[in-house]
């Protein structure tokens, strides 16, 4: 792993500090681009490219944040509505449990965090017609719809930077 020198962290920090502001003054839906200079030298090159990942990062969270409004869509809720709209694009069922342990969460708090996405109307839960015992989750037309259009904007937001890179 690279270790970054005291200096670096704070010519980093000073970046993502930069960033923040223009995010902040800009608002949350639009697109932050920070360009790599051309005048780089080689080795600043590789710092440039990681600075300007952390901020397409920091933008996108904040999109998320933005574009789900109050939902906690973070950490492992996030992993389970990433697992959902997969496996709807596959036509494919996912059950509490598989959801629970694809997000690295015990059953019962995977449970809980099923119950906060269904009052939020983004999933809905049934049970199983092959096998009683099981409940299935899937996303509802609304969390389906919200989900596509915040990568509708993440893919907007990747092709002005590719651009202005």
């Amino acid at each position: 792993m690279q270790q970054f020198s005291n200096e670096e962290i704070a010519e980093l920090k000073s970046r993502i500090d930069q960033i923040h502001d223009l995010l902040t003054t800009r608002g949350g839906d639009e697109q932050a681009v920070m360009a790599i200079p051309v005048s780089l030298t080689r080795s600043e090159a590789p710092k440039a490219v990681l600075v300007d990942q952390v901020a397409f990062n920091i933008q996108m969270r904040r999109l998320r944040k933005s574009h789900f409004g109050g939902a906690q869509l973070s950490g492992p809720v996030w992993d389970m509505m990433l697992d959902l709209m997969l496996a709807d694009t596959n036509g494919r069922e996912l059950s509490a449990s598989d959801l629970a342990a694809g997000a690295g969460v015990p059953l019962s708090s995977g449970l809980r965090m099923i119950a906060s996405l269904e009052a939020q109307g983004l999933v809905r839960r049934f049970i199983d017609q092959h096998d009683r015992r099981r409940s299935l989750v899937e996303l509802t037309e609304k969390g389906s719809e919200r989900m596509e259009s915040y990568f509708e904007k993440i893919g907007s937001a990747w092709e002005s930077r590719q651009i202005a890179a």
